[in-house]
C-alpha cells in the first residue's frame, strides 16, 4: 500500500511521467519584412509549425535587405548562420559568390528526398534564381514585377478613354492631353532603374549586359548605353523638362504620389496594389508596361523583383536541419499556401498550380487585374535577355545607374553622356567584384 502511494506521488510529481517527446529541431529564418508583410510571413511559419511536430521555423526580422544580408554573412563566418535568409533579387550574384556559405536549394531538396519539380514554377522566376545548367540556387519567395497603373477618373476628366496606353507613342499623346487638362503630375515611377533600365531591357528583349546579363560569367559588362536605352532615357528627360514626368525617388516613393491622386499615371511594383486599394479614392486600373512599337519582337516579358530564400551552410549543420528546411520549402510550394500568400500580399504566385487554383476560386474575377503581373511575366518564353540578371555588387551598380538617370531628369546631363558614364562606373564595380571572387 505504501509503495502504491509513493508511486502515485512520484507520478504526480512527474518522475514517472511518459517519456519526453522527441526534441523539436529549430529552423532559423532571417528576413526583412516588417508591418503587414511581416505578419503574413509569420503566419506562414506558424501554419507550418502547426502542421507537424518535428520542426519549428523561427522567423527573425533583421532589418532591410542589405543589413540582413551583411549580418548573415558575418554570422556564417562566426559559425552561427541562420538556416534560411531572405535576399532581394539584386543580391543574387553576391550570394552565389559567398563560397561555402550557401547550399543550392535543388541539392537541399534532392538530399532530403522532398518532391521538387522546377517545371512547376513560372519560367521567369526559375530562370532568375537558377544557374546555367538549370539548377535552382535559391527558393523564390516574394516575387513581383513592375506594372503600369492609370487613374481612370483623371483620363475621363481630360477627355480620354479610360484605357491605358499600350505603347510609348500612345503614352505621350495621353500625357500631353492630361497636362493640357490641368493635371499637375502626369506620370511618376517607383524604382526607376528597375522599371526604366532592367525591366525596360527585358520587355524589349535587349541585353542589360554581356554574358547573358551576367549569368554566364563574372567578366560581364553593362550594355545600357545602346541606342535604344539612350533614346528611352532621353525621352524621359524631355518629359521631365516639359512637366510630363515627375521624379519621385529611387525606391517606392512614387506609390503614394499615385494612390493619393496626385499623379495620373504610374509605374511600380505589382505589390503596390495593396496600398492603392486601401488609399485610392478614384477609379484605377493595373496594366502591362508600355513598349516602343518599332522594336522588333516587343513586348517580350518582364522580369521579377522581390526576394528569394537562400539556404545557408555551416560546418556544424546537421542533416536533420537541412531536412527541416526542405520540408518547409515543400510546404511553401503547395498551391494552397502559395495562393494564400499571393491573395494576401499581392505578390506573384510562383507556381503554375497556385495561379490556376487562384483562378478557379474566382479571385481574379472579383479582383480585376490581379492576374496581370503573371500574364506580363509569362507574356513570352524568356530569352537570354529576359530571364533576369546577375551582376556582382548590383546594389552599388543600381545606385550608379540611378545617379546618372537623376542627372538626365534634372537636365544636368544628356542621355548619351549619362548612359556612357553609367556603363563606365558600373563596369568598374563589376571588375572589383570579379577580382575579389576569382
Amino acid at each position: 500500500m505504501k509503495f502504491r502511494k509513493l508511486a502515485a506521488a512520484l507520478f504526480t510529481a512527474g518522475i514517472f511521467a511518459a517519456p519526453a517527446a522527441q526534441a523539436v529541431t529549430e529552423i532559423q529564418w532571417w528576413h526583412s519584412m516588417g508591418g503587414a508583410l511581416g505578419e503574413a510571413l509569420n503566419g506562414l511559419a506558424n501554419k507550418f509549425n502547426e502542421s507537424q511536430a518535428e520542426y519549428k521555423v523561427v522567423p527573425v526580422y533583421k532589418g532591410q535587405y542589405p543589413e540582413s544580408m551583411t549580418a548573415a554573412i558575418a554570422a556564417f563566418r562566426a559559425g552561427n548562420a541562420p538556416h534560411m535568409l531572405q535576399v532581394f533579387e539584386v543580391g543574387t550574384a553576391t550570394m552565389m559568390a559567398a563560397k561555402g556559405a550557401i547550399v543550392p536549394v535543388a541539392k537541399v531538396m534532392k538530399d532530403a528526398k522532398e518532391p521538387f519539380d522546377q517545371n512547376a514554377y513560372l519560367p521567369t522566376v526559375t530562370g532568375y534564381y537558377s544557374d546555367l545548367k538549370g539548377n535552382m540556387l535559391s527558393f523564390p519567395f516574394n516575387s513581383s514585377t513592375v506594372m503600369f497603373y492609370i487613374n481612370k477618373d483623371a483620363f475621363r476628366k481630360a477627355g480620354l478613354e479610360p484605357v491605358a496606353p499600350k505603347t510609348w507613342k500612345e503614352f505621350l499623346v495621353a500625357a500631353e492631353k492630361l497636362k493640357a487638362a490641368g493635371q499637375q503630375c502626369v506620370y511618376t515611377t517607383s524604382w526607376p532603374s528597375w522599371m526604366h533600365i532592367e525591366n525596360f531591357s527585358a520587355w524589349h528583349n535587349v541585353p542589360i549586359g554581356t554574358k547573358q546579363n551576367g549569368m554566364g560569367g563574372l567578366d560581364t559588362e553593362f550594355t545600357i548605353n545602346s541606342p535604344l536605352h539612350v533614346r528611352h532615357v532621353a525621352m524621359l528627360g524631355d518629359m521631365a523638362k516639359k512637366g510630363l514626368f515627375t521624379y519621385a525617388g529611387r525606391t517606392n516613393q512614387g506609390d503614394a504620389k499615385f494612390y493619393s491622386g496626385e499623379c495620373a499615371m504610374f509605374s511600380g511594383s505589382a505589390g503596390a496594389q495593396a496600398g492603392i486599394k486601401k488609399a485610392a479614392k478614384f477609379d484605377w486600373s493595373i496594366n502591362f508596361i508600355p513598349y516602343h512599337d518599332d522594336v522588333k519582337g516587343a513586348p517580350q516579358n518582364s522580369i521579377i523583383g522581390g526576394a528569394s530564400l537562400w539556404v545557408m551552410g555551416g560546418k556544424n549543420r546537421k542533416a536533420v536541419e537541412y531536412k527541416g528546411v526542405a520540408k518547409f520549402l515543400a510546404f511553401l510550394s503547395q498551391p494552397k499556401i502559395q495562393m494564400e500568400w499571393h491573395t494576401t500580399t499581392g505578390y506573384v504566385p510562383i507556381t503554375r498550380g497556385a495561379y490556376e487554383l487562384t483562378r478557379a476560386t474566382g479571385f481574379y474575377e472579383k479582383n480585376p487585374g490581379a492576374d496581370m503581373p503573371v500574364k506580363q511575366l509569362t507574356n513570352k518564353p524568356p530569352t537570354a535577355n529576359s530571364k533576369g540578371l546577375r551582376f556582382g555588387n548590383f546594389v552599388q551598380g543600381r545606385e550608379v545607374i540611378e545617379e546618372e538617370l537623376e542627372a538626365v531628369f534634372a537636365g544636368k546631363k544628356d542621355a548619351k553622356t549619362a548612359m556612357n558614364d553609367a556603363v563606365k562606373r558600373g563596369n568598374a564595380i563589376l571588375r572589383k567584384f570579379q577580382a575579389a571572387n576569382k
